[in-house]
């Protein structure tokens, strides 16, 4: 049996239909759809819904890394919508029908912190439900699943958010855009239900430095809660993962684990692909 290795996707469903044709076993670890596209702003969620002219800004604060201007332009762009809510699901519904149709029902996937649970729940949930704080067993071997993204560790206890998980927008209103990031904590326990396996799946990396650490933006992407905790407890002997577009180092060991960003396929459109019969069990 051998396993075929996606992640962010975003969009390329050109791609991944066709990795999924050839694939034995196609696993998909999450952010199939993309909220900006920053090598061509006319796609994306934002260029479907306003055009290019519009994102562009939005692309232009966010190289800058002026925030505070970037969610004051991005609420304002869904509020110049009379139903934002609407043309949002629409769109995220039209991309993730497209998803289904170019996989199939027999993909093992789970969702990113860029996807929108209930979306795909609505689209796809009766036929390919997301992987979540579950295990799948395939030729003897344990896969576990761990999906979204996750807010950061305070110290003293609690959770800081970022600006996706905030319920409301600068005046009040209700959030238009609702990705599947949780709080830490949540993030954790997914990862404690999901105990000991051969292979840890997910779309967040450990937190490891070299591979957290975005070479283009020259900064550290986000990490998933507990993984490198269940990493050095469990000893799998693959993480797998994706998130990180340019990482400085694509895999690393820890222990007896080998840790392997599986790609930004989007961009380049290939499998990770491993061979079970040549896999250690644990």
């Amino acid at each position: 049996m051998r396993l075929s290795f996606v992640s962010d996707v975003h969009g390329n469903i050109d791609g991944l239909a066709e990795v999924a044709r050839s694939a034995e076993q196609l696993v998909v670890l999450g952010d199939l759809v993309d909220y900006v596209d920053y090598h061509e702003p006319s796609r994306g969620i934002l260029g479907r819904i306003f055009g290019a002219e519009r994102v562009l800004p939005f692309v232009e604060l966010r190289s800058a890394g002026r925030f505070p201007e970037l969610r004051q332009y991005n609420n304002d762009l869904w509020l110049s919508l009379d139903d934002p809510i609407g043309v949002l699901s629409e769109t995220v519904s039209e991309l993730y029908r497209s998803v289904l149709a170019a996989i199939g029902p027999d993909v093992l996937l789970t969702l990113g912190n860029v996807d929108v649970a209930e979306a795909w729940n609505a689209v796809a949930g009766d036929e390919l439900p997301y992987l979540d704080s579950e295990v799948v067993e395939i030729a003897g071997h344990r896969l576990g699943f761990v999906a979204g993204g996750a807010g950061r560790d305070v110290p003293g206890g609690g959770d800081a958010a970022g600006v996706r998980e905030r319920a409301t927008i600068a005046d009040g209103s209700p959030r238009v855009w609702r990705p599947l990031v949780r709080p830490a904590a949540e993030y954790r326990a997914a990862v404690a239900a999901v105990g000991a396996v051969d292979i840890l799946c997910s779309h967040l990396p450990p937190d490891l430095i070299p591979l957290r650490y975005d070479t283009v933006p020259a900064r550290l992407e986000s990490s998933g809660p507990g993984l490198l905790e269940a990493i050095d407890e469990h000893q799998p002997t693959l993480s797998v993962f994706g998130h990180v577009h340019q990482p400085l180092a694509r895999r690393q060991r820890r222990g007896r684990t080998e840790c392997v960003n599986v790609g930004h396929f989007q961009r380049f459109p290939r499998a990770f692909e491993v061979d079970l019969t040549r896999l250690p069990r644990r």
